[in-house]
């Protein structure tokens, strides 16, 4: 009996002392900072953008001294390329503009007027234009060639 008696007292004691520590718990809430300072939202940055990966290789043509050619190959410097999916019967590269807007173009789709994705390998996108071809890689390199 004296056993049973104890263990009762302690459960008691046990369930009173749980019921009584939000009671103890210190409470942050009641008192209000006011020099809490509003943070400014963060950027949205896209992860496949990266620094400084549209910084090099862009050239802005002004006040209509470039040709159309000059123009179209602009286009392409305005993209990375950041994936190339390669199967037996279909093929499709992943373009990334500044705006994080990406683009997939299928084998011997066109960018833009006469400049076509014709080929690619593991590394690097060909595409032609009208008189060359442009070779590009995933460090943002492009290089015209005459002959692919």
């Amino acid at each position: 009996m004296s056993f049973i008696r104890i263990a009762f007292c302690k459960l008691t004691l046990i369930f009173f002392i749980l019921i009584g520590m939000p009671v103890l718990a210190d409470s942050h809430d009641k008192e209000k900072k006011t020099s809490i300072s509003k943070e400014e939202p963060l950027p949205l940055n896209d992860p496949f953008v990266g620094d400084s990966s549209f910084s090099g290789g862009v050239q802005v043509i002004t006040s209509g001294e470039g040709t159309d050619k000059e123009r179209k190959k602009i286009d392409l410097f305005t993209y990375k390329l950041v994936g190339i999916i390669k199967s037996k019967e279909r093929s499709f590269i992943s373009l990334i503009n500044p705006d994080g807007e990406t683009i997939n173009l299928a084998m011997f789709e066109e960018l833009n007027d006469g400049v076509k994705l014709v080929d690619m390998n593991q590394n690097e996108a060909i595409f032609q234009s009208e008189d060359s071809y442009l070779i590009m890689n995933f460090k943002n390199q492009i290089k015209e060639t005459n002959e692919y």
